[in-house]
C-alpha cells in the first residue's frame, strides 16, 4: 500500500506542473525549469537574442521570446517539428544542430544559447550519460561560437562519469558558471544543468 501510495503522489505532482503548463499554454511542463533557472540567475534581458538548441515542443522557444520582448528574438532547432504557434519574435527549424550553419537564420550572435537536449534513453544510465555528454559537447561547441562576449550558456546533462569533464571544459570559456537542477526536475532524474555566465 505504501509503494501505491508513493506513485500516485509522483502522479499527482507531474500531472500538476502538466496541468499548470497547459493553463499558461506551454506545451511542456519544461518550461518551469527555465523560468527557475532565470529567475535565479537573470540569463537573458529584453532585446536580446537567444538560440535554443534542441528546441521541440516549443516550451523554452516560447518562454525566451516573450522574455527578451518585441526588440530581441529567439530561434530554435531540433529534429522534430514544433508544431504549436510561435510568438512573432521567435522562429523555428528542423534540422540537425551538428550540421547547422554557424550564422543562420541571419544571426552572426547570440546573448544566449539553452540547450534542453538529451539522448533517446535505453534505460543504462552510463551509456545514456554518455550520450547526453556527447551532445553537451556539441551544444558548447556552439556556443562558443555564437555567443557575443558577456553572453550566457544553459545546458543539460545527465549526470555520470564525464560530468566533471564537461563541466571543466565549460569553465574556460565563462567569467563563472554554476550548477544546477531545478525544483521542478522530476526527483529521480539524473538531468542537470550547467549554466554558463559572462563569455570571455
Amino acid at each position: 500500500m505504501k509503494k501505491k501510495r508513493k506513485h500516485s503522489s509522483k502522479n499527482q505532482w507531474t500531472d500538476h506542473l502538466t496541468r499548470q503548463a497547459l493553463k499558461d499554454r506551454y506545451p511542456a511542463r519544461s518550461v518551469y525549469k527555465l523560468m527557475e533557472i532565470q529567475k535565479k540567475f537573470k540569463i537573458m534581458k529584453k532585446g536580446d537574442h537567444v538560440l535554443d538548441l534542441g528546441c521541440a515542443p516549443g516550451s523554452w522557444l516560447i518562454y525566451a521570446a516573450e522574455s527578451v520582448g518585441e526588440n530581441g528574438s529567439a530561434a530554435g532547432i531540433d529534429l522534430k517539428e514544433v508544431s504549436v504557434g510561435l510568438p512573432q519574435n521567435a522562429a523555428a527549424f528542423v534540422g540537425d544542430i551538428v550540421e547547422m550553419d554557424d550564422h543562420a537564420w541571419g544571426l552572426k550572435h547570440y546573448n544566449l544559447v539553452l540547450s534542453d537536449m538529451a539522448p533517446a534513453t535505453t534505460g543504462r544510465k552510463e551509456a545514456d550519460a554518455a550520450r547526453s555528454f556527447e551532445l553537451s559537447l556539441t551544444a558548447l561547441e556552439k556556443a562558443n561560437s555564437l555567443l557575443v562576449p558577456g553572453g550566457n550558456f544553459v545546458c543539460k546533462i545527465f549526470q555520470g562519469s564525464d560530468f566533471k569533464i564537461f563541466e571543466q571544459k565549460v569553465k574556460p570559456s565563462f567569467m563563472h558558471h554554476k550548477i544546477f537542477k531545478p525544483e521542478s526536475c522530476r526527483k529521480s532524474s539524473k538531468e542537470i544543468y550547467i549554466i554558463g555566465i559572462g563569455k570571455k
